[in-house]
């Protein structure tokens, strides 16, 4: 039994530092091979990485075929379950998920089983295996059985039309955006998930016969009550795009940016390659980043990659940050030469005479003996304070539902801002379902293709009802 897991290869340090390319570049067939023979086959009805998964992708199964050297068979398995392993294998935090329950961490490190999946996505998508698998699903159901609108091409979105397709229904897809891909697009850097990869993975999904409408804000450009009219039923997968603030006084200075607009200047709008392209952004010598996500990281890895240098400034320690940031995104973090600074509440932002922000109060904070609903420890303010200079700040500390498409169709909410939905996804008003971040506020991009697949399967039983086929 080989008890550590093997190391896949990854672009060097100093080659990441003023580069947007991948980070991890992942296993080659040999090292897929021998690491999945590390996995110790547990019997499906039993395994409990296939159980953490959100989309219950039979793990031990295709890690088999890939032993065997039959990738088809495994690329073939995954799709049974996930459409979209290229990406989900890049950005999923599998630590929380399958490999954090995977029997072989009981006596050494768990299998790597997001490398794995990834390694199996990429040489589906490179080999046009996956178009293949799917159309030979999609033939399975040919027959249109209803048409259904998707509010959102982010993954709840594309996963919900993609699993929609396949039970044979006509899908449009609404996105606000000039570009589809929703968080995908706008909130994850090019060096965690390459933009070529991701425009295949939204790409099969219009080849399946998905239409996508780009410039449509639901709520303005089209209202949720006209797709009502339209269509036997409609899926909100809006996502969670309105940022938090800090309500503390200088949050208007200037180059004192919000996360989603920091990572959306440049991952959609290409502001690194201004004025090549259009958008500028500004950084100065020194970027504070504000909170401990995996936002936090990529806005912090983005700064690197910008000529600034980055700081991470976390209320809490770094073991408490593991909970909401991968470890491998804050491992790489660290490699690249980005600073943490913990046990600090941002106070003021402070600005010089020309409305710039030049630094940022904090007050020192310090731990309990007690732990919060989220098992987090609590903290205190000490009444120390400290200041650390700033040319620019990225407030990372969160993300709730935009409520823009809803204002006008009464639909219910919960007090927390997010949709409100019952037991099958549907939301105040027959016929709407929802999912992702819309109705869980900020989560995973593996927990909206979750709720895509499932609300997928609910529209059809709905769709059939109102018919009278079920």
């Amino acid at each position: 039994m080989v008890k550590k897991r093997f190391t896949p290869k990854v672009l060097p340090v100093s080659e990441r530092l003023r580069s947007f390319g991948e980070v991890v570049l992942g296993y080659d067939y040999e090292t897929s091979a021998r690491e999945s023979s590390r996995c110790l086959r547990c019997p499906l009805w039993f395994a409990p990485c296939t159980k953490a998964c959100p989309l219950r992708v039979k793990v031990p199964a295709f890690l088999e075929y890939i032993v065997k050297g039959d990738l088809e068979a495994a690329a073939r398995k995954v799709y049974e379950d996930n459409l979209f392993p290229s990406i989900t294998g890049r950005v999923c935090p599998q630590e929380w998920f399958c490999e954090g329950s995977c029997v072989v961490s009981k006596i050494g490190e768990s299998v790597s089983v997001g490398l794995l999946e990834r390694y199996v996505g990429d040489y589906a998508r490179e080999n046009g295996l996956d178009e293949k698998i799917l159309a030979e699903m999609v033939s399975k159901n040919s027959g249109v059985k209803g048409r259904v609108a998707v509010v959102g091409s982010g993954p709840a979105g594309l996963s919900a039309a993609g699993w929609l397709r396949l039970r044979g229904y006509e899908v449009v897809v609404y996105e606000a955006l000039h570009r589809p891909g929703g968080v995908l697009a706008y909130g994850i850097p090019e060096f965690r998930l390459p933009r070529g990869v991701l425009d295949h993975e939204i790409k099969k999904v219009e080849n399946l016969g998905v239409e996508i409408r780009l410039n449509h804000v639901v709520g303005k450009t089209v209202l949720l009550s006209e797709l009502l009219s339209e269509y036997d039923a409609v899926f909100i997968g809006s996502g969670a795009g309105t940022p938090k603030l800090l309500d503390i006084p200088g949050v208007d200075l200037n180059n004192v940016y919000t996360a989603n607009e920091f990572l959306t200047r440049v991952n959609l709008m290409r502001a690194h390659l201004f004025p090549e392209w259009d958008t500028p952004i500004s950084v100065g010598k020194t970027t504070l980043i504000i909170g401990g996500g995996n936002t936090a990281m990529d806005a912090a890895r983005v700064a690197l990659r910008l000529g600034s240098k980055p700081v991470v400034v976390y209320r809490r320690d770094r073991e408490d940050m593991l909970k909401t940031a991968r470890r491998d995104e804050v491992l790489h973090a660290e490699e690249e030469g980005v600073e943490f600074r913990y046990y600090l509440q941002p106070v003021e932002f402070l600005g010089d005479e020309n409305g710039f922000v030049k630094a940022v109060r904090f007050e020192v904070m310090e731990p309990l003996n007690e732990l919060d609903e989220r098992g987090k420890k609590k903290i205190v303010g000490t009444g120390r304070y400290v200041e650390i200079p700033a040319d620019t700040v990225v407030i990372a500390i969160g993300l709730e539902p935009n409520r823009l498409l809803m204002e006008e169709s009464g639909l219910k909410f919960n007090e927390d801002g997010t949709v409100a939905v019952d037991d099958h996804l549907m939301t105040s008003l027959p016929g709407v379902f929802a999912g992702g971040d819309a109705i869980r506020g900020e989560s995973t991009v593996v927990e909206a293709m979750a709720d895509g697949k499932r609300a997928a399967e609910e529209i059809d039983l709905y769709v059939r009802r109102e018919k009278g086929l079920a």
